[in-house]
């Protein structure tokens, strides 16, 4: 992927408006959807990463998840997403991963399919008035990563949060249009 358009000229990720009004969307989901869609929303991993998130890859100490990182060419690679404190409130509300931390075994957060999850999140996009190209999972991620570069978060940074195996991938993010274009480039002239 080198842009952040399609071939038709759609958007494809989600705006910081959007994604305030996915987020607001999923508070009202049942709490299994609402912390699924929280931890896509605030760590920008795949649905499949997400899926795979067990209860001792919560690392309340360091306030961060540790996601398997699925698109490298071998297993066994991590990588550990900052995460805000609210975040783990509701995973440890919904899936009890304090008490969970004490016990043997290491359950998976949701026991969904990844159809399932997908249907999830589509269905919050939609009841958050999400439309197009764009309101997917995938336009999620993308949505994290324009954000972060709106916020400056540094490349190398948000690539290792990302998973991505280059630096090169992350930079497309950099590529955004609208609003968060002239967020990024207001950050220049102040």
């Amino acid at each position: 992927m080198t842009d952040l358009i399609d071939p038709q000229g759609n958007r494809l990720y989600l705006t910081a408006a959007e994604r305030a009004a996915f987020l607001t969307a999923a508070a009202k989901a049942p709490r299994e959807v609402r912390s699924f869609c929280e931890v896509l929303h605030f760590t920008g991993c795949r649905i499949s990463e997400a899926l795979a998130l067990s209860v001792k890859r919560i690392d309340l100490d360091g306030q961060a998840l540790v996601f398997e990182t699925l698109k490298k060419r071998r297993s066994g690679i991590y990588r550990a997403v900052p995460v805000p404190p609210r975040l783990l409130d509701t995973l440890d509300l919904v899936h009890g991963v304090r008490e969970a931390h004490t016990r043997r075994g290491d359950p998976l957060l949701w026991d969904w399919s990844r159809t399932t999850a997908w249907r999830h999140v589509k269905a919050i996009m939609e009841t958050a008035g999400i439309t197009g190209p764009h309101a997917s999972p995938k336009g999620l991620r993308h949505g994290y990563g324009v954000a972060a570069i709106g916020a400056a978060v540094p490349l190398n940074m948000l690539s290792k949060w990302m998973g991505h195996a280059t630096i090169e991938t992350t930079a497309i993010y950099a590529n955004a249009l609208g609003e968060e274009q002239r967020s990024i480039a207001e950050r220049m002239w102040n």
